[in-house]
């Protein structure tokens, strides 16, 4: 399989397993709850990445300048080659094939080989720290056993620490002046882009807990 295909493959089946699940329990389909499914569903996803990192980070460098001689000697751009790489079914889940992702990444912040940095730090936190809170969400989104005030307070905390650590990187990537390193496009799409998503969509899961503590029910997910 494709470094891709496998990426899509895991998140097609745990949003589309979890939404099936929510339809036949309760005959329901809510825009807000498909939304915020297929969000933590790629956390849960981006955490075992950060995982990779974590367990990986010696080696993080030496994979930056591979990907940086790959670059040199290559008409296709790093990310594009390992989206496309290769990957037997067996390897999906070494962190040795996801370490790649972080060199790849490297090109364009290379405080993710440095392990005193506050980029490196917060994505390996971010990896051990969420994805048990992103499943419990995720699992009493879809069938509440949770007091929707409980669930609500949970989502705040972890929304929220979402909002602010990912728009305090973005601050510091500025403040250290590695986009000064890359040409904007690339500032664009491999900085802005992928960090957007941890703030826009945290931002609507916020909302919707806040709601749930509001409201005390579950309705701003389309339960009663």
């Amino acid at each position: 399989m494709k470094i891709w295909s496998i990426a899509l493959t895991f998140l097609l089946f745990v949003t589309g397993a979890t939404l099936a699940g929510r339809y036949w329990i309760s005959g329901e389909f809510n825009l807000a709850f498909t939304f915020l499914v297929f969000f933590l569903a790629a956390n849960i996803l981006n955490c075992y990445w950060e995982i990779s990192l974590l367990r990986r980070a010696d080696t993080i460098e030496e994979r930056r300048q591979r990907w940086d001689a790959h670059r040199a000697n290559s008409t296709r751009s790093p990310p594009l080659a390992f989206l496309t790489m290769p990957v037997p079914l067996r390897r999906a889940l070494s962190p040795d094939v996801w370490a790649d992702l972080w060199g790849v990444y490297s090109l364009y912040d290379p405080s993710y080989a440095n392990k005193e940095s506050y980029s490196f730090n917060i994505d390996s936190a971010n990896g051990v720290a969420t994805p048990i809170l992103s499943l419990l969400l995720l699992a009493t989104f879809a069938i509440p056993f949770l007091p929707a005030r409980v669930a609500g307070i949970l989502g705040v905390l972890l929304f929220w620490q979402w909002i602010y650590t990912t728009s305090l990187y973005l601050v510091t990537f500025y403040t250290a002046g590695r986009h000064l390193k890359i040409t904007g496009r690339e500032t664009l799409l491999f900085v802005w882009m992928p960090n957007l998503v941890w703030i826009l969509f945290p931002l609507f899961g916020f909302y919707v807990s806040v709601r749930l503590i509001l409201n005390g029910s579950y309705s701003v997910l389309g339960l009663n």
